[in-house]
């Protein structure tokens, strides 16, 4: 079975990878339809379509950068180099600490940093600056952030040592379970909680887009909420307390694409609360 998972993964086809981000945007999209977390009074379709514009920026700069990774996967294992490679393990077990090592070291690091160093937190505003977070916010990355996500992306991949099939199955996951975070849905609060323990649940991260700190600095997982709870950033705020948006921005123009742009290298932006 695992050794079936492998093979899929090491040969993804592209188009199965874009079926994965269509799929889950189209899933996830009806979905708030029929469960919403907030009855938001927007028009679905011009908010999307900004946050779309970011998303295949997105698409063409990991594409753009895909051989970078591949070559440092081909390194790392060629030269056993890794944190996989310290303790032999089953084959199950190797897959789920990589996934665990990905998690931490390629998407938790950097989002803790985006959110302690100005320049990175100035590219980052503009997925916080969205007032309508749904699941089309996922990927609301300004090309600059995309960049620094794909840099530690390939430090993931030099620290734990993970081979190409691994870095594609966390990818692929990762896409759908950023959608599913971002979702504006409501699930039973049962279910939301018991989720979070190990998770990133839908409530569990809306707490990290409120509009001002304590909150906005928490709840940096992406896939795994264990980070959170291991390194003291987590955060139970209730959602009914949660607005969205940024208080050192003009949520006005949250859908102002030229001014998204430009936030990053704006002096007059405070990046300071």
């Amino acid at each position: 079975m695992v050794e079936n998972i492998i093979s899929y993964f090491d040969h993804i086809p592209s188009l199965h990878r874009a079926l994965i981000l269509a799929g889950g945007i189209t899933f996830f999209w009806l979905i708030e339809g029929v469960i919403p977390l907030f009855g938001f009074r927007y028009n679905k379709w011009k908010h999307a379509s900004i946050n779309i514009f970011f998303t295949v920026t997105t698409i063409i700069i990991n594409f753009a950068c895909a051989l970078l990774i591949v070559k440092a996967s081909d390194w790392v294992v060629a030269n056993q180099f890794g944190l996989l490679y310290l303790v032999k393990m089953p084959l199950w077990l190797f897959m789920i600490a990589g996934l665990l090592l990905l998690d931490l070291a390629g998407a938790y690091f950097v989002h803790l940093l985006e959110h302690k160093i100005k320049w990175m937190w100035k590219f980052h505003m503009v997925h916080h600056a969205d007032t309508h977070v749904d699941t089309t916010t996922a990927n609301r990355h300004h090309p600059g952030e995309s960049v620094l996500r794909v840099i530690f992306t390939m430090l993931g991949v030099v620290v734990s040592g993970a081979p190409m099939w691994m870095v594609m199955m966390y990818q692929s996951l990762s896409v759908v379970f950023t959608q599913f975070s971002h979702a504006n849905i409501r699930l039973p609060l049962w279910l939301d909680n018991a989720l979070s323990w190990f998770l990133v649940s839908p409530n569990m991260h809306k707490v990290h887009h409120h509009y001002m700190r304590p909150q906005t600095d928490s709840n940096y997982g992406n896939i795994f909420s264990i980070w959170d709870r291991l390194f003291g950033t987590y955060d139970a705020t209730p959602i009914e307390q949660i607005r969205y948006g940024l208080d050192v921005l003009d949520n006005a123009k949250d859908e102002n694409l030229p001014f998204q742009l430009q936030i990053p290298f704006d002096k007059t932006v405070k990046t300071d609360y």
